[in-house]
């Protein structure tokens, strides 16, 4: 049961796609919308996290960031069960608000940045939430506007998303507008959403091409970039895991762990640690424990502490794995 490959690293940018569960409503009305920005924008600001494109819908919200300091995996576990309690508190519901973990795709900056800007700040569009691009830049739920300068939105990168189509801001939004037209009349949803392959390469015939020539690439469905790119993150992250965990990321990704199986199932924390031997408890926690135990060296008595069962109860399952 070896440790997965840790890909986040500060600086890398990431393609954030969060989603509600079973297809639920992440926000009901603008003070829902005006907090998860919110807080979306103070978080980015005190973490040092650059975003430079959002778009919140309904049920769900892409976001575009390079990580900082605290990595991507915090930041987005801060947001999201912070803006979760807040959510349940306002409307009166309990249960989890997210469809199991958030999805992330490593992006390569170059060759995907200006695509992913567009993709992202055309998701109202497409959606038919507003009819046009002038439409869209008075829609306050997409970093559209704030590149626009319709709305303010401090925490959103604009000049180094502007930078990116001219060094004079008058001409680069110009520029700018003038790429999301085109972009308008090109469907990326396979290349951006699809498998490794796809992602990396734009979509199935070009996949099916290569494959009829027999040429050989490297692929990843966390990746978005070329063999090469592709090849660098991997090497990086591989090169990370031989590295001993701190302390503080051994708890991190502990926490990480128990939330997203938790989750899965449907249970609470505390009902996992309540030393209940109800139904898919045992199998979720030998799970962890061995996870625990083999791939982040926690003691059995920690594991245990961590899990509500006693030092020998771990021991029992590490035993009979």
């Amino acid at each position: 049961m070896p440790r997965g490959a840790r890909l986040d690293t500060p600086g890398t940018l990431h393609h954030v796609m969060v989603r509600g569960i079973e297809q639920g409503s992440i926000v009901r009305d603008d003070s829902d919308r005006v907090e998860f920005l919110r807080r979306m924008g103070l978080l980015a600001k005190t973490s040092g996290t650059s975003i430079y494109a959002f778009a919140l819908m309904t049920n769900h919200a892409h976001i575009l960031l390079k990580s900082g300091s605290i990595g991507l995996s915090l930041y987005m576990r801060r947001l999201l069960s912070g803006y979760a309690q807040y959510f349940n508190r306002r409307h009166k519901r309990v249960g989890h608000l997210f469809q199991n973990r958030y999805k992330s795709v490593i992006c390569e900056e170059e060759a995907y940045f200006d695509k992913l800007v567009a993709y992202i700040h055309l998701n109202p569009l497409r959606a038919g939430l507003v009819a046009s691009l002038r439409e869209l830049a008075l829609y306050p739920w997409s970093g559209h506007a704030a590149i626009m300068k319709k709305v303010c939105c401090d925490w959103v990168e604009r000049e180094y998303v502007l930078h990116c189509f001219g060094s004079r801001e008058g001409a680069a939004r110009e520029a700018y507008l003038a790429f999301l037209e085109e972009e308008m009349g090109i469907d990326r949803e396979k290349e951006f959403s699809g498998g490794g392959l796809l992602r990396s390469h734009g979509g199935w015939e070009p996949v099916q091409s290569m494959r009829k020539k027999g040429t050989e690439v490297l692929s990843d469905e966390r990746i978005l970039g070329s063999d090469a790119f592709v090849r660098d993150v991997l090497k990086e992250a591989e090169e990370r895991m031989a590295l001993p965990l701190s302390a503080d990321e051994r708890s991190m990704l502990i926490n990480e762990d128990i939330e997203q199986e938790c989750r899965k199932a449907g249970i609470t924390e505390a009902f996992l640690r309540s030393g209940s031997r109800s139904g898919m408890l045992a199998s979720i926690r030998k799970g962890l424990a061995l996870k625990f135990v083999y791939d982040y060296g926690l003691s059995m008595a920690e594991t245990g502490r961590r899990l509500g069962v006693t030092t020998n109860a771990v021991g029992y399952m590490v035993r009979n794995r």
